[in-house]
């Protein structure tokens, strides 16, 4: 569990890095024609908008959670599939770019801070940043409906197999409360959560 300071940092993160993730989510399927997230007010950096209580909360002290999630209507989308692996996508984009950016802000400006009670709070403030948003990301990709990962995994197979999949829908939940509860969930981020890493890292200023 987090420290006092990694918490009370933390909350700003988590509020930033939600908004950011679903904002993602609302704008892509509103570029490819879906006015759903307009209407319902979700397109928008207000982390009001998008706050579920228990994942927020969860977020905050355990690092792992999820937002309330943007509705969209695929039939307004010229390739459905298409469409929806796009949004699907657009969320842990957005939390990678986020984290990107905090990382190299972070890095451009660790050594030409004075060593401070300020600039060590400062630092430790950005990299609570990318640690949130890279966690949320690779949260939301791990394959398990209702997760981001699922709906992009069901627009990379094949329409036979997608279908399938898309059947084990209505165990989605139970089975990731089950991981959540167990650690399950943190063994399936790792790997994801380091092959993210390692693209920041390979991308950065």
């Amino acid at each position: 569990m987090p420290s006092l300071e990694q918490i009370i940092l933390g909350v700003p993160a988590i509020l930033l890095a939600i908004s950011f993730h679903e904002l993602g989510h609302g704008y892509a399927a509103y570029k490819l024609g879906d006015p759903t997230p307009k209407l319902q007010g979700r397109l928008t950096l207000n982390p009001f908008a998008h706050l579920d209580p228990l994942g927020t909360l969860m977020l905050v002290l355990f690092r792992i959670g999820w937002a309330k999630p943007v509705m969209i209507n695929a039939q307004y989308f010229k390739n459905r599939r298409q469409g929806t692996l796009l949004v699907s996508l657009a969320g842990p984009l957005a939390n990678v770019l986020l984290g990107w950016l905090f990382y190299n802000f972070a890095r451009l400006a660790a050594p030409r801070l004075p060593f401070t009670t300020f600039s060590s709070t400062l630092m430790v403030f950005l990299l609570i940043n990318v640690e949130v948003n890279l966690g949320l990301a690779a949260f939301n990709l791990i394959p398990i409906p209702p997760l981001d990962g699922s709906h992009i995994l069901g627009g990379l197979l094949p329409p036979r197999a997608s279908y399938r999949f898309s059947q084990l829908a209505p165990y989605g939940p139970v089975l990731l409360a089950v991981l959540l509860i167990s650690g399950g969930a943190r063994w399936i981020m790792s790997p994801i959560y380091r092959i993210l890493s390692q693209l920041l890292l390979r991308l950065s200023l």
